[in-house]
């Protein structure tokens, strides 16, 4: 599916005078269980299109572009912040009067999930029915920023998101996928045509403050992880650079909690677009068996 195929399938949810750009599979189904994906950084909801089709015969399906990405408004002058989109989401729940959801979420979306989980463990506005993650820094300690993450979180950050070219996206963007599971020329220019929307490109140096979130809400968010009374599956690419098989390795450590761990060996930063069938198989296998059972699987790989 193209970009351009992606936006046709979306609607504009306005919220405190932005516009966000949302896709929801079925917005009159009220018999599939509800599935609320939540993307990474720098892209958009244009992650998941590759295993959409397989997950929306399943469940109803709904994906948003937060602030700054995609197809979403990027006010230059925003101070962005995890708590920020995590505020998005649950505006956009209670726009579609939905209440009970179950969450997907990668890189990026890992963190917004987990401020979301710590306000769920403690309200029951929104219930959080499970939740998986994909590659994401839970862990600060283990989370291998890429240099040009550094730099653009620097002082002169600004002026180095000014020089990021297509060639130098593409260097990156290759750098995190595994060997053999290498975006092709198209996936890359599909991926830059969505982040250049609205100038989102030069919007990269204001997003990457989510580095800084991580460390201030630290212990927030790895309790929220431990604290959280629902089914819990880690999909991970083993070989990503920036939160692999050594981030999977610390959740152990830290998360004394039954957990589905399901590690795919020979991939990277991207498992919904390296190995889409895997992980719908993997996330498949983790719901079926979670609506009858409320302890998840054992730890796999593949």
């Amino acid at each position: 599916m193209r970009p351009e195929q992606w936006l046709t399938k979306g609607d504009i949810f306005e919220y405190q005078g932005h516009q966000l750009f949302y896709v929801d599979s079925d917005p009159n189904c009220r018999q599939k269980p509800t599935l609320f994906l939540i993307h990474g950084f720098p892209t958009s909801s244009y992650d998941w299109q590759k295993i959409w089709p397989l997950l929306t015969e399943h469940f109803r399906c709904i994906a948003m572009d937060m602030l700054g990405f995609g197809y979403s408004d990027k006010p230059k002058h925003h101070s962005y912040s995890i708590h920020g989109q995590a505020d998005l989401h649950e505006a956009l729940l209670r726009h579609l009067n939905i209440n009970r959801v179950h969450l997907l979420a990668h890189d990026y979306g890992d963190t917004v999930a987990q401020e979301l989980i710590a306000r769920g463990n403690t309200s029951s506005a929104t219930g959080y029915l499970s939740v998986c993650l994909l590659n994401g820094g839970l862990f600060p300690e283990t989370h291998q920023a890429r240099l040009i993450q550094k730099l653009l979180l620097s002082p002169i950050g600004f002026l180095i998101n000014k020089f990021i070219s297509y060639r130098q996206f593409c260097r990156n963007f290759i750098a995190i996928f595994g060997p053999e599971t290498q975006p092709s020329k198209r996936d890359l220019r599909d991926l830059w045509q969505v982040l250049q929307y609205k100038d989102g490109n030069q919007l990269l140096y204001k997003l990457i403050t989510y580095m800084r979130d991580r460390r201030q809400h630290r212990r927030r968010w790895i309790e929220a992880l431990k604290q959280y009374p629902g089914p819990l599956q880690l999909i991970n690419g083993s070989l990503d650079p920036v939160s692999g098989k050594h981030m999977v390795d610390r959740f152990r450590q830290l998360v004394d909690r039954p957990a589905n761990i399901v590690e795919l060996e020979k991939i990277g930063h991207y498992p919904q677009w390296e190995a889409p069938g895997c992980v719908v198989s993997a996330y498949l296998k983790f719901s079926k068996v979670q609506q009858n059972n409320p302890l998840p699987l054992a730890s796999i790989s593949l």
